[in-house]
């Protein structure tokens, strides 16, 4: 049984093993700065960054989604952007990824946002087949660009 629900204060620590799980099987773990102390205060301060879904499959935490809002000029209106999401590897095509995006989709159309993203790597291929399946459209004509907090000073 798939069960979804907001994560807690008290679910930082399985929040952050989740984030160093995804980290690695994306190969980025070397990227992964944060503590339990920074994810709890952007999670669950006085002002929340963002929000986590968490997935529990017969009460066993099998993955996670964190989520936060964008804004669409061209809409006039909020987006829920997806950060991250990710289903522990035992409990993959057993509909766990289905249900933390059915769960994202609900929350979006309840506060009447007017699209859902989020960004895949190009290697993942049966993420971007999972993706397909839910209907997903891949954004081929824009390119991604960042600046790092070390940048910021030289703009």
């Amino acid at each position: 049984m798939i069960s979804i629900s907001f994560a807690t204060p008290a679910d930082t620590p399985l929040i952050l093993s989740l984030i160093r799980e995804l980290a690695e099987y994306e190969k980025l773990s070397h990227e992964v700065k944060t503590t339990e102390e920074d994810l709890s205060r952007s999670l669950f301060g006085e002002k929340p960054e963002a929000e986590v879904l968490l997935a529990f499959v017969n009460s066993e935490a099998a993955g996670f989604c964190l989520f936060f809002h964008n804004y669409s000029t061209f809409l006039s209106r909020k987006g829920l952007y997806i950060e991250d999401a990710y289903v522990r590897p035992d409990y993959r095509g057993q509909g766990v990824g289905r249900a933390l995006f059915r769960a994202c989709a609900q929350i979006a159309k309840e506060r009447n946002c007017g699209r859902m993203e989020w960004w895949v790597l190009d290697w993942n291929a049966p993420a971007l087949h999972f993706y397909e399946k839910l209907g997903a459209e891949a954004m081929r004509d824009w390119t991604v660009h960042r600046l790092t907090s070390e940048q910021f000073d030289t703009v």
